[in-house]
């Protein structure tokens, strides 16, 4: 068994798509018409036949809905992706706008920082010491 796909929650998927491709810097991989809305997948730039991130347009459901505000609520990110650099991200992404919860900070062997997607979650970005 392995992952080689997850998903992060959005109501607006065009204004995710750009979010992650454009100022996070992931590539769009698939993006496929289902009813109103899109199988719509990002993908690393550094592992494009790596997993894919499903933009998922379900962020309206009553259960997401109340997910979401609750984890937002207890500043519980969404899901997490790693970098090489932590400090060297967090700087570029304030000056593209990003706004985050928390700076890089040290916990139990790992930086981790936390900011606003834009699309109503917590994603926190982490590096291994």
């Amino acid at each position: 068994m392995k992952i080689t796909l997850t998903s992060v929650s959005v109501g607006d998927q065009q204004k995710a798509l750009t979010f992650y491709t454009k100022i996070l810097g992931f590539i769009k991989k698939t993006d496929i018409p289902v009813g109103d809305a899109r199988w719509l997948t990002v993908v690393s730039p550094e592992d494009q036949d790596g997993p894919e991130l499903l933009l998922e347009p379900n962020a309206e459901y009553p259960a997401m809905k109340q997910l979401k505000e609750a984890l937002v609520k207890d500043k519980i990110p969404f899901t997490a992706f790693e970098v090489s650099d932590i400090q060297k991200e967090f700087v570029k992404l304030k000056s593209l706008g990003v706004k985050f919860i928390q700076p890089p900070t040290e916990t139990m062997g790992v930086m981790e920082a936390v900011f606003d997607d834009t699309c109503g979650n917590l994603i926190q970005i982490y590096q291994s010491l």
